[in-house]
């Protein structure tokens, strides 16, 4: 049995997670702002059905990728040279979203239910959300979208409509976070998908230590790289100006 939290109630610790099913710490709460912001330095994440409580979770071992090691394959390496795509910043945070709460395959449900995104949203406009675009031929392809405190990233979903869409948008993203000292992108949970890319798990009590010194760190202005993001060619017209690259705008 797990707690059901109130309002002020704190998170227990993390060790009092339980084994089955693995790191439900607790129930209850809110997904307010300051609530998922005090989740995530704890090494804690939402994670629950519409028409279900708020669950947390806190699992062990915890899966994380290290920006300097994220790989892909040699298909995938060619077509990043290719340059196909266009990469913008916090540019379609909502269209992202709709991405990742889509239904996949013979799935009809979806776990980002409307007060996730909500919450996300918020946590958005108040500059800890961010999402990462891939645009191909003017189209929004595949996208990331998770929550950065100090240097640590905290990932939370992908979705792709084109080939190789997100990976594209996790190796960029692993790039820049590399050029800014990020150490760890947090995925949560194994994954086949997350393993090509070189996901290893982690000990969670490294990880939760590991992440209350990265969320001190001063925080890097959210704007990628002009080297890293791809060819304007594929952006539309709308985004070809402040798109979050270089100079020419700004993350949020």
């Amino acid at each position: 049995m797990v707690p059901f939290l109130g309002p002020a109630d704190p998170f227990p610790p993390v060790d009092q997670a339980l084994d089955n099913p693995d790191g439900l710490l607790a129930a209850g709460a809110s997904l307010s702002t300051r609530r998922l912001l005090d989740a995530y330095r704890h090494g804690i994440f939402p994670w629950f059905s519409d028409g279900d409580p708020i669950l947390w979770w806190s699992p062990d071992p915890r899966t994380v990728l290290r920006p300097s090691r994220v790989h892909g394959s040699h298909s995938l390496r060619k077509r990043l040279r290719k340059e196909a795509f266009m990469i913008t910043v916090d540019r379609a945070f909502a269209g992202v979203l709709d991405g990742c709460a889509a239904p996949r395959g013979d799935d009809a449900g979806t776990w980002l239910s409307q007060a996730m995104r909500r919450a996300y949203i918020a946590l958005h406009a108040a500059g800890f959300a961010h999402s990462i675009e891939v645009w191909m031929d003017g189209e929004l392809a595949g996208g990331i979208y998770g929550v950065a405190i100090g240097r640590m990233f905290f990932g939370e979903s992908m979705f792709t409509r084109r080939t190789d869409a997100s990976k594209i948008a996790m190796l960029r993203l692993a790039a820049q976070l590399d050029r800014w000292s990020f150490p760890l992108i947090d995925c949560q949970l194994e994954t086949p998908h997350l393993l090509s890319l070189g996901a290893e798990p982690m000990p969670r009590r490294r990880f939760v230590a590991e992440v209350a010194q990265l969320v001190k760190e001063p925080a890097p202005g959210w704007v990628m790289d002009a080297d890293l993001a791809g060819s304007p060619e594929h952006a539309p017209r709308t985004l070809t100006q402040g798109s979050g690259i270089g100079d020419r705008g700004s993350g949020a």
